[in-house]
């Protein structure tokens, strides 16, 4: 194994380098997959407040429109590690192409009957099919990057990439789905949505070149072991229900407050500063060589989290809510990237892309909860009560991961850590 980790590290020329962003992307081949893979993986930051916009505009309810986006949530939350697992068994490929063009009929459908006035239990039919085949983009870059990388030093940074891409897919899709459903259609929304996921998630997967190989032989029964297993994964999942509770609650809160002031064109504007806050906080979190271990940054970071969510329901003032937002977003960057650099050293390679979608998959979980309740107290209690929900979510979160926090260690005798986000090195679960 020495020999091979020699060989790819010879290959990179920025391996032994120090690390950094402009040396990342230089690596070759990057490109052929980060370009589709961030147009494909627009569906999470784009998908549920196009529902919710679309569905409260044809219904006049807060609650039904989180009760279909939280349909949609829970579908992705439930499948997305079954798509992971499968993806690590039979190649990306073979799961992306089903999925997409399952993702795209099912979500242009859900757009038809919201249209159409039909009940609610056929937008929950519909809901299900597109939240179950939401493509796992994320997950499947951050293998490539393994596949690209492999030992070098520049795993870390590749990780911090990655969360930052997943940052400025939530700037950019809540504020293009938010113009195209106020100034183009309501329906124009989810209309985008899957023409991108369709296109992006077609063209990623055809770099078959970047795909990390798909095991076979003598390490099958290794490389297949669950990620669920993991005991720190499962304290990860519910740090990440707690992060989804804020981006969920946050949707619904903000649509509601900007429409309450008359301002419903603020509402991109808005959750485009919490979200541009939690993007720069990523690019700060990936140029800093931490001393601190990974598992007390995450407990620092989640406390300032849960501090943070705590006071959106108090804010009343667009200017408020604004700065208060942008300082919720600034402690989730930190959280989300710390998360998945503990997956690194928790999982065995041949199921880190299922370990990503499980969390990926808490996030949405998270999300679905959060609009949902949050929905239903904008409907039956004030204006911004559904700020209540990020604070309950991310104290909950806080309060596990303190108390469980021990379970974030590799621990074991003889254990070995795998470094980076790839599947090469399969190590021993605990």
């Amino acid at each position: 194994m020495a020999s091979t980790v020699t060989s790819k590290t010879s290959e990179n020329p920025s391996a032994s380098a120090r690390p950094g962003y402009g040396r990342l992307l230089r690596t070759r081949g990057a490109w052929t997959f980060l370009l589709p893979g961030f147009a494909a993986r627009q569906p999470f930051a784009m998908l549920t407040i196009s529902i919710v916009l679309l569905v409260q505009h044809t219904t006049g309810s807060y609650g039904a429109a989180g009760a279909a986006a939280a349909v949609t949530g829970v579908s992705m939350a439930l499948f997305a590690p079954y798509s992971g697992r499968l993806a690590d068994r039979y190649g990306q490929r073979a799961v992306l192409i089903p999925g997409v063009l399952l993702h795209a009929l099912s979500g242009l459908t859900l757009t038809a009957l919201a249209l159409m006035d039909a009940p609610l239990w056929a937008l929950f039919a519909a809901a299900v099919p597109t939240g179950a085949s939401v493509p796992q983009v994320g997950p499947m870059v951050r293998a490539r990057w393994g596949v690209k990388l492999g030992d070098s030093p520049l795993m870390s940074t590749a990780a911090a990439f990655e969360s930052v891409t997943d940052e400025l897919t939530f700037v950019v899709g809540p504020l293009l789905a938010t113009a195209l459903c106020t100034a183009v259609d309501p329906a124009a929304g989810l209309v985008t949505e899957a023409s991108l996921t369709l296109v992006g998630g077609l063209l990623f997967a055809a770099q078959k070149s970047t795909q990390p190989s798909v095991s076979r032989g003598g390490h099958a029964r290794v490389e297949h072991v669950s990620a669920l297993r993991v005991p720190g994964v499962r304290v990860l999942i519910v740090t990440f229900l707690g992060i989804g509770t804020v981006f969920g609650g946050m949707q619904v809160s903000l649509a509601a407050f900007t429409e309450s002031i008359g301002e419903p064109g603020l509402n991109g504007v808005l959750y485009g500063v919490f979200a541009a806050g939690n993007m720069l906080s990523g690019l700060v979190c990936g140029a800093i060589a931490w001393k601190l271990a990974p598992q007390r940054r995450l407990v620092v970071g989640y406390a300032a989290l849960a501090l943070t969510a705590s006071g959106l329901w108090a804010a009343h003032s667009v200017p408020v809510l604004a700065g208060l937002g942008l300082l919720v977003g600034v402690c989730i960057a930190p959280a989300l990237i710390t998360g998945y650099t503990l997956v690194e050293s928790l999982v065995p390679a041949g199921a880190r892309t299922e370990a990503f979608t499980w969390l990926t998959g808490a996030v949405a979980l998270g999300q679905a909860a959060a609009v949902t309740v949050a929905g239903q107290l904008e409907d039956r209690l004030w204006d911004g009560a559904g700020f209540l929900v990020p604070m309950g979510g991310t104290v909950l979160a806080l309060l596990t991961l303190l108390s469980l926090r021990s379970r974030l260690s590799a621990r074991g005798p003889g254990r070995t850590v795998a470094r980076g986000v790839g599947h090469r090195v399969p190590v021993a679960v605990d």
